[in-house]
């Protein structure tokens, strides 16, 4: 059975003192959770302070982004190694705002997703589609592009510990969702074509997950979808008690 995830990207957010003081009333909320692995992504600048406050916890340190080298003339980067030193696990990569602002490429995501693997980092890997391209029914078609990109060269072995996240552009920091029947419907597709890149077994382990305006209002009926596998949650993560109740719902669901 695959162990759903929690996820929280605060992106932009936050001062280190506020990252701390919502860090630490997330560990104490989620305590006795032990259905799903919870997930918390602070900016780079309070990495290392939140993951002091996670330390010992059952809340895991993620960065929200990662260059692919192992350091050099890379100003304002950060390497896989410098995230393992102050204590993340986890990195976000090839979010949308990452692509849309900065330029990132599905072989650049590729490229990170390697590195990441090879670190011993879990890749929460992003892909989605703008509102155009669903009107004009690109959906699957922009979805199998970024996947098929993003898990080139990597081994069967390997693949089971990405994480796909699926966020329809259209829907992140909107207050749109997309339906738990148009969410489950793309999930499946992801891991049909995870099935045909690998093979069954591959796709049945490799986890899921659901982002674009996650709520407590809406996670039930998502969490229920069979593809669907926890949630990347953006506004919804920088309250402890919002964050919060939508663990508890998927931690109650697994139960």
């Amino acid at each position: 059975m695959r162990k759903p995830i929690v996820a929280g990207n605060w992106k932009m957010n936050l001062s280190l003192a506020d990252s701390r003081a919502l860090a630490a009333g997330i560990v104490d909320a989620v305590a006795d959770y032990s259905g799903c692995e919870i997930v918390v992504a602070p900016s780079a600048v309070s990495l290392a302070g939140v993951g002091e406050v996670l330390a010992d916890s059952r809340v895991r340190l993620a960065a929200q982004n990662m260059h692919w080298a192992g350091g050099g003339a890379y100003t304002g980067e950060l390497s896989a190694q410098m995230l393992a030193d102050v204590g993340a696990s986890w990195v976000i990569l090839g979010h949308s705002e990452r692509r849309q602002f900065f330029g990132e490429s599905d072989e650049g995501v590729n490229h990170k997703t390697h590195v990441a693997l090879q670190a011993g980092l879990t890749p929460i890997v992003c892909v989605g589609e703008t509102l155009e391209e669903r009107e004009g029914e690109r959906t699957l078609q922009k979805i199998e592009l970024q996947v098929r990109a993003a898990l080139a060269g990597i081994r069967a072995e390997d693949a089971p510990r990405v994480v796909i996240a699926y966020e329809p552009i259209w829907a992140i920091g909107t207050g749109k969702t997309a339906t738990a029947v148009q969410a489950q419907a793309i999930h499946q597709a992801i891991r049909k074509l995870i099935a045909e890149v690998f093979d069954t077994s591959v796709a049945d382990a490799l986890r899921i997950l659901y982002g674009g305006s996650v709520k407590p209002a809406n996670i039930a009926e998502l969490i229920a979808q069979p593809d669907l596998d926890g949630a990347l949650i953006g506004g919804a993560s920088l309250k402890a008690d919002s964050f919060s109740a939508i663990a508890k719902i998927v931690d109650e669901y697994t139960a």
